[in-house]
C-alpha cells in the first residue's frame, strides 16, 4: 500500500486481498484515533467524517486557549469555570464529544470490513478497533464524572450569588467554625475556633486559634452585641464563652435583622463580631465545618497519617475510656482521628486545639494527585456534606488561584491560649498585636530569599 495513495486505496482498495484489507483497517484505525473523523473523510460517509473533524478541531481550539489561559491569565480561566453554570457547560461538551467519538468509533470499525481480513489480523484490527473507542470515552466520562461532581459540590457550598469583596488591608480574612451536626446541635457551640488571613498579595497565610473558653472577650466596633456587651463578653458562668457568642446570638436574632438574607444567621454573625474584637481583624467570610462531615472526608481520603505523641484516650471526662489511640505514626480513619482531634478525657481545651490543628494539616497534605484522581467523587460527596459557607461562586475562581500561591508556603500559626493569653483575664491589646507579628512574619517568609551580596547592606562586598 501506498502512504501517498492512501485515500483512493482505502476507499476502494485493489486488489481486496487479506494483507490489504489488513493494512486499510489498521489504517483506519489509526487514523479514527489520531484524527475523529478523518477515516470516514478517507472511507467512509464524509458528511459524517467532516462533522468529526469539525467538532474535533472546535475541540482542540477551545483546548488551546483554555491552556493559553491557564498560563497567561489563570484567575480568568478559573472564573470562567469555577462557576455552577461554567461547570455545567464544560461536562455538556464533555459528553456530547465522547457520544460523537463513540458514533465515529463504532462506525470506523465497521469500515474496517473484518469479515475480509483472514487469520489472526483479524483479531488484532478488532481488539485495536474495541480499544481506540472504549479508552477515550471511558476516560471522557470519568472526567464527566469528575465535573460533575465538582458542579454538585460547588452548588451544594458555595452560594450561587453574593457580593465579591476586595482585600482590607491586603488581607482576605475568614472565620473557620468547626461544630458538632445534628437536630439542634450544628453550630450551637462552636468546638473549633479560628481566623485564617491571607495576604492577597504573596498568598502568605496566618492561622489564629480561639479557645473556646476564652472569657471576657470584646465585639467589634459597631456590632450589635457590643451594646449588649459593652465591656466584653461576660456573666460569671460558661454562658459568656467565647464558643457561647453563637447561642446568645440564635437567641435574640432581632440582633442581626438581615443575617438570613446574608447566607449567614444570628449566631454566625455574633460569633464573627466577637473574634474580630479578640483578633482586631476584619473577617469578611465564613466557613462552618461539620465535624461528622469532615469524618467523611478522612474517610473518603482513606484514613488519615498522624504521629500520634502519646496515648490518647477515646471517650469523655467522667466517663471509662472505650479504647486507647495508641502512640506513633499510624494511619487513622475518620472517627478514630475525631476522637483524636476532640477526646475530652485526660486533656485541655488547649491539648484539644493543638490536636484538631494537627488534624487539619494532615488532612490538607493528603489533598495529593493520586488520591484526588482516584477518590474524588467521595471527596467531593463529603466535602458537600461538611463544610458551609457566604464564599459566592464568584469569588472561588480568585481564591483558588490563591490558594495555589498559599499551599507552596509555610503557615504561620498562633493559638491565643495560655501562657500568651489567659483565657480568664486576657490582654486583648496583646492578642492583637501577636497576630500582627504573626501575621508579619507570614509574609516575611513569603518573599525570596536574598542571595548573599543583595541585602542593599553597604558593608557587603
Amino acid at each position: 500500500m501506498s502512504l501517498l495513495e492512501p485515500r483512493t486505496t482505502l476507499r476502494n482498495p485493489e486488489p481486496p486481498t487479506s494483507p490489504v484489507m489488513r493494512r486499510r483497517g489498521w489504517w483506519l484505525v489509526f487514523l479514527g484515533f489520531l484524527l475523529p473523523g478523518s477515516a470516514q473523510v478517507v472511507a467512509g460517509n464524509r458528511k459524517l467524517g467532516r462533522f468529526g473533524l469539525i467538532a474535533t478541531f472546535t475541540l482542540l481550539f477551545l483546548a488551546l486557549v483554555a491552556a493559553i489561559m491557564f498560563f497567561a491569565s489563570r484567575e480568568t480561566l478559573l472564573r470562567a469555570v469555577g462557576n455552577g453554570f461554567g461547570l455545567l457547560v464544560l461536562e455538556i461538551i464533555v459528553i456530547a464529544y465522547a457520544l460523537i467519538w463513540l458514533i465515529l468509533g463504532f462506525d470506523t470499525f465497521r469500515l474496517t470490513k473484518l469479515a475480509r481480513i483472514k487469520g489472526g489480523g483479524r483479531w488484532g484490527v478488532a481488539v485495536a478497533s474495541i480499544v481506540a473507542i472504549v479508552l477515550p470515552v471511558g476516560l471522557a466520562g470519568y472526567a464527566a464524572s469528575v465535573i460533575d461532581a465538582s458542579r454538585g459540590l460547588l452548588n451544594d457550598v458555595f452560594q450561587a450569588t453574593g457580593p465579591t469583596q476586595d482585600p482590607v488591608d491586603g488581607h482576605y480574612t475568614f472565620m473557620l467554625l468547626g461544630a458538632d451536626s445534628g437536630d439542634g446541635r450544628m453550630g450551637l457551640r462552636p468546638d473549633t475556633l479560628r481566623v485564617v488571613t491571607v495576604n492577597a498579595e504573596t498568598g502568605a497565610a496566618t492561622l489564629v486559634g480561639v479557645p473556646r473558653n476564652l472569657m471576657n472577650a470584646p465585639f467589634s466596633e459597631g456590632s450589635p452585641m457590643r451594646s449588649h456587651w459593652p465591656d466584653g463578653f461576660n456573666c460569671g458562668t460558661s454562658d459568656c464563652m467565647a464558643n457561647a457568642a453563637y447561642t446568645y446570638g440564635m437567641n435574640n436574632p432581632d440582633l442581626y435583622p438581615d443575617a438570613e438574607d446574608n447566607n449567614s444567621n444570628p449566631g454566625i454573625e455574633a460569633t464573627r463580631d466577637l473574634l474580630e474584637g479578640v483578633t482586631g481583624l476584619t473577617i469578611q467570610y465564613y466557613m462552618i465545618v461539620d465535624m461528622h462531615g469532615f469524618e467523611g472526608l478522612i474517610d473518603a481520603l482513606g484514613g488519615v497519617e498522624i504521629d500520634v505523641e502519646r496515648r490518647i484516650p477515646i471517650g469523655v471526662t467522667g466517663r471509662p475510656p472505650s479504647g486507647y489511640i495508641e502512640p506513633g505514626l499510624q494511619t487513622l480513619d475518620g472517627e478514630t482521628a475525631l476522637w483524636f482531634a476532640r477526646s475530652r478525657s485526660d486533656s485541655s481545651d488547649y491539648d484539644r486545639m493543638d490536636r484538631q490543628r494537627i488534624v487539619m494539616e494532615a488532612v490538607v497534605s493528603q489533598f495529593t494527585p493520586q488520591t484526588l484522581l482516584s477518590s474524588y467523587n467521595r471527596i467531593a460527596s463529603a466535602g458537600g456534606d461538611m463544610l458551609q459557607t457566604d464564599i459566592p461562586q464568584s469569588m472561588v475562581g480568585h481564591f483558588t488561584n490563591l490558594a495555589e500561591r498559599t499551599g507552596s508556603l509555610p503557615m504561620e500559626s498562633i493559638d491565643l491560649v495560655p501562657p500568651l493569653i489567659n483565657s480568664e483575664n486576657p490582654d486583648f491589646a496583646l492578642a492583637h498585636s501577636e497576630v500582627q507579628d504573626a501575621m508579619a512574619r507570614a509574609y516575611q517568609n513569603s518573599l525570596p530569599s536574598e542571595s548573599p551580596g543583595e541585602s542593599g547592606d553597604p558593608d557587603d562586598g
